[in-house]
């Protein structure tokens, strides 16, 4: 009967029971708690955060000499996260109370003396790095630049290679941050200290710096130049770097490879990437769940529009799970996933998972970020392109004006936020074109629309030749509104024609995109009274039409195995880097642009661009 009873209870743990006790005398104790081990210490504030006891650990975290010993308990790491973040949520901006108490530690006397000027620059490493795992970019920026300037005119070799650091782990949050004339800065530095350590005779490897550097052109939307710079950072990869600049180099060049087309080395980068990163983190941790979100990326690209949604979930939930709250890491999964679900959604006309998500991105940007800031003008593009397909769908006239309106109100600011940025002459700005022609057409102001797409095209072709993907895509927004607005039947013929061209071309024929052109040109020739044509582009459709229900069908089932979760690291990286530099080669031509796997599949309209 005793043993029945000890398997129905068994008491708290003694060290739990003390902990426990601790916490709720905790102000009597709180200066005795500097004198226990750093886990203890972390154990009795991670009891506190669960207690809800977040006044005082925001106090206790204030201290730069508390919080440093936090960060050295490297295996609880999501656990301070979760802490740090309640702290943020909690009206208590922690990140920027912690830079600003590091940057007056860096005094001339802390200059001079080698040996506190070591540990003070760790400290920079150790807080610069939580901060940006935490998805405080602003905040480990003004660390990562004080150390940076603290060891940059140092000649001796170990600050060198400190400043070498420092530049890179810099670049990354300003890439991140949207700095993007600050990294070009921080780039030239890290490539000129570079120089200076190979002309002592010393090897460094610049495979992080590359991918760093890759990543920067690709948000600067100078593709070609990314794909040939994640080039150099493949050859520098090798077995003894860091796992985590291991997964970095591999998903930023991973990315680069996509929007180039290169899907088969795009592949081989991000699969390795989320298996390397699952092998030595963890399911759960954040690293994962960034290189499932550019596993989405590839696999939105690549036409795989429904794993694309169940990927992107995967990785909000991680984050979610990580940070909660206000975190601009959430926020950039809400976005993608908002998209995503835009885009499997688009022909069925249900909006309401994608507006959801976009809210919630934009409500924590909102909350985070300042009102100018360019992740902004992305989330925006986003609402705007789900608020104005809910309004076209509204019978009530009143409603569709009042989202159309709105989603006017978005492109606009999202314009200029990308001109302020971008200037005129970049992709960016010519897909906000692209978009605004799209929302004219649904307000009918068609002389409107027609200038929008003209300009996106323009500038288009002239960034990315011809023949490109965001070329195609913007022409075919054009023949749209030639055909049914417009009835230009001549020119909208020759450009549905160039458009399914071009898909052909890159996406073979099954792919989705190419519905939406092959339905314009029915209907174009239905109206010339050119029935025989009409006719054979019915049979294309049907055509089409098996291809893309066998792709479909694969995606559900499963047959093409897209479940990041149990893919295994299967080679070594000299082995992964062999195979990729087989058929990754540099390029001066541009074979396409950035998108993100637009569905095309409403009879009258493509998705935003």
């Amino acid at each position: 009967m005793a043993r029945a009873t000890e398997l129905e209870w068994a008491p708290e743990s003694l060290y739990n029971t003390a902990i426990s006790a601790v916490v709720m005398r905790f102000s009597q104790y709180r200066r005795e708690l500097r004198n226990l081990t750093d886990d203890v210490i972390f154990d009795v504030y991670y009891k506190l955060y669960d207690k809800n006891g977040l006044g005082d650990l925001g106090n206790e975290f204030k201290d730069l000499d508390v919080f440093s010993r936090v960060l050295r308990v490297m295996n609880k790491r999501i656990l301070l996260h979760r802490c740090f973040q309640a702290i943020m949520d909690n009206e208590e901006n922690l990140a920027c109370i912690l830079s600003v108490e590091f940057c007056k530690r860096i005094t001339p006397d802390v200059l001079e003396n080698e040996n506190v000027k070591g540990r003070i620059m760790q400290l920079g490493f150790s807080l610069g790095a939580f901060l940006c795992e935490a998805g405080w970019f602003a905040d480990s920026t003004v660390i990562y630049t004080a150390c940076l300037d603290a060891c940059i005119n140092d000649e001796s070799t170990p600050n060198k290679y400190r400043a070498m650091e420092f530049a890179v782990r810099l670049l990354h949050s300003q890439n991140v941050n949207c700095q993007y004339k600050d990294a070009e800065e921080t780039y030239n530095k890290a490539l000129k200290i570079c120089t200076e350590l190979e002309g002592r005779g010393h090897k460094v490897n610049k495979a992080v710096l590359y991918a760093e550097h890759c990543a920067l052109l690709f948000a600067q939307s100078r593709y070609t130049q990314a794909f040939n710079t994640c080039h150099l950072a493949i050859l520098e990869l090798n077995s003894n770097m860091p796992p985590m600049a291991v997964v970095n180099v591999m998903r930023l060049c991973s990315k680069a490879c996509v929007v180039k087309r290169e899907f088969k080395t795009a592949e081989l980068l991000i699969k390795y990437a989320v298996a390397f990163a699952r092998e030595k983190f963890g399911k759960y941790h954040p690293k994962h769940a960034d290189t499932l979100l550019d596993y989405g990326f590839f696999l939105l690209n690549s036409d795989c529009v429904i794993p694309a949604v169940q990927v992107y979930q995967l990785a909000l939930d991680i984050r979610q799970s990580v940070f909660g709250g206000n975190n601009l890491y959430v926020a950039i999964a809400c976005e993608d996933l908002a998209y995503a679900s835009y885009v499997n959604e688009y022909s069925s006309g249900k909006f309401q998972h994608a507006k959801d998500h976009a809210e919630k991105s934009m409500g924590i940007l909102c909350k985070i970020l300042p009102e100018d800031h360019l992740l902004l003008s992305s989330s925006k593009r986003v609402k705007a392109l789900i608020l104005e397909e809910i309004g076209i769908d509204c019978t009530d006239k009143v409603e569709e004006k009042r989202y159309l309106e709105e989603a006017l109100s978005l492109h606009l600011s999202s314009l200029e936020q990308a001109r302020s940025a971008f200037g005129e002459e970049n992709v960016q700005t010519a897909k906000h074109y692209g978009n605004l022609g799209r929302l004219f057409q649904s307000m009918k102001r068609y002389d409107d629309a027609e200038r929008m797409h003209k300009q996106a095209i323009e500038i288009k072709e002239r960034l990315l030749g011809p023949d490109d993907y965001e070329v195609a895509l913007s022409v075919g927004h054009l023949a749209s509104l030639f055909n049914y607005d417009m009835f230009k039947y001549d020119e909208a013929e020759k450009l549905y024609l160039r458009s399914v061209k071009i898909g052909r071309q890159l996406f073979g024929e099954g792919y989705s995109g190419l519905e939406y052109d092959y339905r314009g040109l029915v209907r174009l020739y239905t109206q010339r009274g050119d029935f025989a044509q009409a006719a054979h582009y019915n049979d294309i459709i049907n055509q089409w039409s098996v291809i893309r229900d066998t792709h479909n069908a694969r995606e559900v089932s499963g047959q093409w195995k897209i479940n990041p979760l149990e893919y295994e690291v299967t080679m070594t990286i000299p082995e992964l880097v062999e195979l990729v530099l087989k058929n990754h080669s540099v390029t001066n031509s541009s074979k396409g642009a950035d998108h993100k796997g637009d569905a095309k599949e409403n009879a009258e309209r493509s998705t935003g661009e």
